[in-house]
């Protein structure tokens, strides 16, 4: 799509306004912006149901081109796997593939070479590329913000709208700023960024807002660090989050499969160095969080913003407001703890390392370092899903499955896994849960189980310890 010059519509703008007014295609009479959608990534949960609509009303994809189908959320990562692995999944992923059939839609299929989560696999093929817009029926759609491009996700009938039309319509949000000041610390990594800043504007402090990172911590993240940091936005309350693109950005896409080369990749260079924002774009708020001190964070609770660091106690409902108390008293039950109570130290049953917030190679490689020449504690099921099926083979490659293997890890296949526990990979009631995804809600990695949201590093170190542990202690032998 055709951006308009610099130097009128760019002109003092964040990041956001930038690419959102380049794909504004017209204003509706409800106040809604119809926004122009570049690519869009399916996947089997909702796209059949939107196919069958559109089928009904005698309607096609508008863009099959732009638009494509992963199969992530429900086959099985076991060993070995195939679609019968499992049988809850087969008819959604039929469904899937003959809508995808019928309106000529790429499928990236279970034995495609590059088979993942899509918000895993848009970004490493370069399908989503800066100052792009960037549409999936999942709320981390956002993920791929990371890269300085406008992600949304999409409920079902907003999907059919945007299959139909190849645009979305929407209320523009407001821009949020979040600065990320100082350096951060040994087996400190962007989940615990990201948990932190949830922690302090809480789940829904981001509601009506898109997020901008900023700040050097946020400029020495590496892609995948900021793809982390971005994917969590939801988290926030955010409809979408974004981190402007920059060398590092460039130096990671330059040769991706679907990236431009030759003379159109610099010509998208020059543009996406016009995409920053200006130095006195305004933001409707703008938040600073020092992150020089910041410790491995551990959620406590049921909720992304109910969060400690890993030395921290659990809190006391009565020491909060009165509106939240009973919540927290929720919390506290659901996950069999008391106030006060040490985070450290918690036995834990089951270790869960992947899904599209820390599935990429960086994350793997953390965890293997921390593995690596230990075994997994007795009573402890630990499991490792790469992102993707490249993640996977990338990290074959550097030996990390047989790391993994060799500690008493399942070496998975590439898809959610327990993110959603919508392939058969849950916890067992009363379970204490350490894993590297994105949401802890009650119920969510299997009935009764008791989920910790932690990056790789703390993941790991609990699994051959059996406990909740500081990774930190563990790397130093205390």
């Amino acid at each position: 799509m055709t951006h308009a010059s610099p130097a009128t519509l760019f002109d003092k703008t964040t990041l956001f306004d930038k690419i959102w007014d380049a794909h504004v295609v017209a204003r509706r009479i409800d106040g809604r912006d119809l926004v122009y959608i570049d690519r869009h990534v399916l996947h089997e949960l909702h796209a059949p149901h939107a196919f069958g609509k559109l089928q009904k009303a005698g309607r096609r994809v508008r863009r099959p081109d732009l638009t494509f189908s992963a199969l992530d959320h429900t086959p099985s990562t076991k060993p070995g796997r195939d679609e019968h692995t499992n049988p809850d999944g087969l008819p959604l992923i039929a469904a899937m593939r003959e809508g995808s059939k019928r309106n000529g839609i790429r499928v990236f299929d279970l034995k495609d070479p590059e088979h993942g989560i899509s918000h895993v696999v848009a970004p490493e093929i370069g399908m989503v590329l800066p100052g792009a817009t960037h549409a999936v029926p999942d709320s981390h759609a956002c993920t791929v913000g990371g890269l300085g491009a406008l992600a949304f996700g999409c409920g079902t009938t907003e999907l059919e709208h945007i299959l139909a039309t190849q645009v979305i319509a929407m209320h523009r949000p407001k821009r949020m700023r979040i600065r990320l000041d100082g350096r951060l610390g040994a087996h400190v990594q962007a989940k615990d960024v990201a948990l932190r800043i949830i922690s302090r504007i809480g789940s829904a402090g981001g509601r009506g807002f898109a997020i901008e990172f900023a700040g050097g911590v946020a400029r020495a993240l590496p892609v995948e660090g900021r793809l982390t940091l971005c994917n969590l936005t939801i988290e926030m309350g955010s409809r979408t989050g974004m981190i402007a693109a920059d060398d590092t950005t460039f130096d990671w896409l330059h040769g991706r499969p679907w990236a431009p080369r030759g003379a159109m990749w610099e010509r998208a260079l020059a543009e996406w160095k016009t995409l920053p924002s200006d130095a006195d774009a305004h933001f409707d708020s703008d938040i600073s969080i020092d992150c020089g001190d910041l410790e491995p964070q551990i959620t406590w609770g049921t909720d992304p913003g109910q969060v400690v660091a890993i030395n921290g106690r659990v809190p006391d409902p009565a020491l909060a407001e009165a509106h939240r108390r009973p919540l927290l008293e929720k919390a506290l039950a659901y996950m069999g703890l008391t106030p006060g109570m040490a985070i450290e130290g918690l036995p834990v049953h089951r270790v869960f390392i992947g899904s599209c917030t820390n599935a990429r190679l960086p994350d793997l490689e953390e965890a293997a370092a921390i593995v690596r020449g230990r075994k997994v504690a007795p009573g402890v099921h630990a499991l490792v899903s790469a992102g993707s099926a490249k993640v996977r083979r990338d990290a074959e490659a550097l030996g990390l499955d047989k790391v993994f293997a060799d500690a008493g890890f399942v070496w998975g296949e590439s898809a959610c896994s327990m993110c959603a526990g919508a392939n058969g990979d849950t916890g067992e009631r009363g379970e204490r849960i350490l894993s590297t995804t994105n949401r802890n809600f009650e119920n969510r990695q299997g009935a009764g189980a008791r989920t910790h949201l932690v990056g790789p590093a703390l993941a790991a170190a609990a699994a051959v310890t059996g406990k909740i542990t500081d990774v930190r202690k563990l790397m130093a032998g205390a």
